[in-house]
């Protein structure tokens, strides 16, 4: 038997029954934390040009897309992917050498439920499936380092969790999975260097070619059974052999390892920006007035965000998608503003003088004492120095949505409301919220019909009051 076969009939022999209680409540959260998401997102340029392109297309009218729509399987889970993706507000898993965003899963596994008329349980189930192999695939071969981007991993996981949706059999699972391991992989210039929009369009395009291709597996086409193991496999590629017992794993927790952003700024920059709202709670400041404002963090932080060797210089920012991967404009918008949200990231901020002067005044550090604990801790420790002289401390371990101390489901419905109430009414997103919570009992049918109802994006920009 080969990996992908044992990987295989992991998948189809998983069931609703894996899902313990608390694995549950937090999957309903990364649901619900996905939709808040992409209904933020409907008003933004790139996901309406996405938009744009799958109506000029075409395709059968088989599943909605969020707003109201529907079309072929595989161009709707590229669209609500893209929403998903666009704002980089989404949940993360921090593995030790590369992290990925489970929940880009949630729109490709959202359309094959939809296209099977299956249930909520069913797409629970199918989600949990993505996340544990996603997870586990990330823990075993980080390839960051080589040159892959973490969506190498997501060509697995999507194929698994749409074959899973499908109801197929362990044999057309395992030739999806083969197909697309093998055919969508991703470098990682997507997210080093200079940024560019497909840093938030990479993951859905894979949810996009999963789909395709499961539902080509679906129709009897076959794949290299050896993805892994075999000549030029995964195993050749990210330089590393390594065994998942598939056979073994009996739950389906590893949802229970990843964490819900509390702020809008890439995951390793998130106890940072708690611990710079707690200052300004805790002391007057005036922008104005500081000198210099000192970050000590671990090392995949600053690399990533902090002007390490994978991000590039993080003090030059022009564009939405530079600032979101920026802790020196995160810290300073989030000192300028009093929060970092999707309005953080407006044109007009970006080009602020006040942002742009203050950005250049953080001076991000990595630390082997902060390396350390990381990822069981997300470490980091702020010095702000004022023109006086003063220094304001402050030093965090983790945040609000690590799994230390996870989001609540009332703090995730208080971030739906926010990004959604410029595109869905109150009544609306009240429905969305009980579904969701109850959505173990529902036809996803219910939750697809009222993602429909959405209203359809008028406008670009982010303009929430």
């Amino acid at each position: 038997m080969t990996q992908v076969e044992e990987l295989a009939q992991f998948v189809e022999r998983a069931s609703y029954g894996d899902i313990s209680s608390n694995s549950l409540h937090q999957l309903k959260i990364r649901v619900l934390d996905s939709l808040g998401c992409c209904i933020g997102a409907l008003n933004h340029k790139v996901p309406r040009t996405v938009r744009n392109q799958v109506l000029e297309f075409g395709g059968s009218r088989i599943c909605t897309l969020i707003s109201g729509g529907k079309t072929a399987p595989d161009r709707a889970a590229f669209y609500n992917g893209t929403l998903l993706r666009y704002l980089d507000f989404m949940d993360s898993y921090l593995g030790k050498g590369q992290t990925c965003h489970p929940s880009d899963n949630f729109g490709a596994v959202l359309a094959a439920t939809e296209y099977a008329g299956g249930s909520g349980k069913d797409f629970l189930t199918a989600f949990a499936v993505a996340y544990e192999i996603q997870c586990r695939l990330i823990d075993a071969a980080p390839a960051e380092r080589i040159g892959f981007d973490h969506i190498i991993y997501l060509s697995y996981s999507v194929a698994a969790g749409v074959t899973k949706a499908l109801g197929l059999g362990c044999a057309k699972i395992a030739n999806a999975v083969a197909i697309s391991g093998t055919a969508y992989q991703g470098l990682e210039v997507t997210r080093a260097g200079e940024l560019s929009n497909w840093k938030g369009l990479a993951s859905a395009n894979v949810n996009f070619g999963a789909t395709h291709v499961s539902f080509l597996a679906k129709d009897g086409i076959s794949g290299p059974s050896t993805v892994f193991e075999g000549p030029g496999g995964l195993f050749n590629a990210v330089k590393k052999r390594f065994r998942i017992r598939w056979d073994e794993i009996k739950n389906l927790d590893y949802v229970l390892r990843t964490c819900v952003k509390k702020y809008n700024v890439e995951v390793h920059g998130q106890s940072t920006i708690e611990g710079i709202m707690e200052i300004l709670k805790e002391n007057t400041i005036d922008p104005k007035n500081i000198s210099e404002i000192q970050i000590k963090i671990f090392n995949r932080a600053y690399n990533v965000i902090g002007g390490g060797d994978i991000g590039g210089d993080k003090t030059i920012v022009t564009t939405k998608e530079q600032a979101d991967h920026s802790l020196p404009y995160a810290v300073a918008a989030a000192l300028l503003y009093g929060e970092l949200t999707p309005r953080e990231y407006a044109q007009k901020k970006i080009n602020s003088s006040d942002v742009q002067s203050l950005l250049k005044k953080v001076k991000v550090r990595p630390s082997e004492e902060k390396e350390d604990r990381y990822p069981e801790e997300m470490p980091t420790q702020i010095e702000i120095r004022m023109k006086n002289g003063e220094k304001i401390s402050k030093e965090k371990r983790d945040y609000e949505g690590f799994p230390t101390r996870p989001m609540s489901w009332d703090a995730c419905v208080q971030k739906f409301n926010y990004l959604s109430k410029q595109n869905a009414n109150s009544e609306t997103r009240k429905m969305i919220i009980e579904t969701v919570s109850n959505l173990e009992n529902v036809k996803i049918a219910k939750l697809t019909h009222l993602l429909a109802k959405i209203g359809r994006p008028k406008k670009t920009g982010f303009t929430l009051t």
